[in-house]
């Protein structure tokens, strides 16, 4: 098995690897399923942008937290799903 060094900010490995461990996997294993996922895609296994996704943007985050806190505060509304 090959064994590859890569230089990587302090502070990002630290995160990585605890949202890998989270996971269940090390650091290690996730670098390998990276590379899995690129080769089997023939490329990066998502679209590399300079553009920011507005999904992830600030506003959105705000309401989600907002959500967040009435659901611990027991301030839910049920509705149903309906699919046409």
């Amino acid at each position: 098995m090959a064994q590859v060094n890569i230089r990587i900010n302090d502070k990002l490995k630290e995160e990585g690897e605890a949202l890998f461990a989270a996971l269940g996997l090390t650091f290690s294993a996730a670098v390998s399923a990276f590379v899995s996922q690129a080769v089997r895609e023939g490329g990066m296994p998502f679209m590399l942008t300079t553009k920011i996704d507005p999904f992830y943007g600030a506003s959105n985050r705000e309401v989600l937290m907002q959500s967040i806190s009435e659901a611990d505060a027991g301030k839910l509304t049920e509705r149903e799903l309906i699919e046409e």
